[in-house]
């Protein structure tokens, strides 16, 4: 029995152009974690990386680094976020040296994040950046722009098809259409077909034969699964809050961010109902956006290593129980989410220990 974590992996740590342009110079997901600060008294702000440093993903070495680590800590391959805007390529210059260099030598797939930008870190849903217009132009070139990905012998194949996750595929006006269109070029290319899986964020229970694909990937959080606000917990010291909070006499982040408690959301997504379709599980170290948004941010506050091993064991045991070997896949959110506070690179609070936890957590027996 083999169990596979995939670790979400995102692009965003070098500059590009567009980023300089919108964001100002020199932009990276880092200038976001750098500014980050507590909220109220106990919040884990910031998040300040260990091992690796605030690195760029320009360096090779950086990538090898990263892949050194995970595979000392049972992660299996990492699902690089790819962004694809009608032939117009973003955030995408360590993958394609990851591609030409060989190197690192892990295994992986792409996912395609196909959400318009926006300025929503500033709270301007409205004002886009880039937006996405979906035709069967565009998805033909773009399946023949990944065929040289899934040609790597590093890249993941479930019964020789390679696997391509797609982040929102509801948005996509004639998705069913384009998987055709997908799975017709890949065999073209001379393979067996095209694994197609769905990410579960922003819809929920649709069985993915109604996008024309072949499984869906849980997310984690799942923020249906976020329970009762944390400082509901402490009824007294909750109302005695909100009382001096609404008189301005107290100012605390627990009233002016969405706050749970991660515990919850661990008990409430592995009290989920089992899947009537084919669905891979997520877990995540923890959660926390509030190095992106100012206000309004959502925080699963007190995660901690022994909790997040229990989860990844539970999910373990369901993906070794369900799943044929071939598609013993759990995907872990995220390797490397810093701005979400949701990472398994090692920061200076917790260092290797919620990557120890991962590799504990799949020793299992069934």
């Amino acid at each position: 029995m083999s169990v596979k974590p995939i670790a979400l992996y995102l692009p965003q740590y070098h500059p590009i152009p567009e980023n300089d342009l919108w964001w100002g110079e020199g932009f990276t997901e880092w200038t976001n974690v750098r500014k980050a600060t507590p909220q109220f008294s106990g919040h884990y702000q910031p998040h300040i990386p260990r091992e690796l440093g605030y690195y760029d993903l320009r360096q090779l070495s950086v990538m090898e680094a990263q892949a050194e680590l995970a595979q000392a800590h049972g992660v299996y391959g990492f699902c690089y976020y790819h962004y694809w805007f009608n032939g117009k390529l973003l955030l995408q210059q360590p993958l394609e040296q990851m591609l030409a260099a060989k190197k690192p030598d892990m295994p992986f797939c792409l996912c395609w994040a196909n959400e318009n930008w926006s300025r929503r870190w500033d709270g301007r849903e409205q004002d886009l950046l880039m937006k996405q217009h979906y035709s069967a132009d565009d998805d033909r070139e773009h399946i023949r722009y990944l065929i040289r990905y899934f040609r790597d012998d590093r890249y993941i194949k479930i019964h020789g098809k390679p696997v391509l996750i797609m982040y929102r595929p509801e948005l996509h006006p004639t998705i069913k259409n384009a998987a055709e269109v997908w799975r017709e070029e890949v065999r073209r290319a001379g393979f067996d077909g095209l694994y197609l899986i769905n990410v579960e964020n922003f819809t929920n229970g649709v069985d993915p034969d109604a996008y024309g694909f072949d499984a869906a990937m849980e997310f984690a959080p799942d923020f249906r699964c976020h329970g009762p606000k944390y400082l509901k917990r402490f009824p007294a010291s909750y109302l005695i809050m909100k009382f001096l909070h609404k008189l301005s006499l107290c100012k605390s982040g627990f009233f002016d961010n969405q706050v749970y408690s991660y515990d919850a959301l661990v008990e409430n997504m592995l009290k989920k109902a089992t899947a009537t379709y084919k669905q891979f599980r997520t877990v995540c170290p923890s959660w926390d956006n509030s190095a992106r948004r100012k206000q309004n941010a959502t925080i699963f506050h007190g995660a901690t290593p022994q909790e997040f091993e229990e989860w990844v064991r539970k999910i373990a045991c369901y993906t070794a129980e369900r799943f044929e070997s071939d598609e013993q896949f759990l995907f872990v959110n995220a390797w490397n989410e810093w701005g979400e506070g949701c990472h398994l690179e090692p920061d200076q609070r917790f260092g290797l220990d919620f990557l120890q936890a991962l590799k504990n957590g799949l020793d299992i027996q069934i």
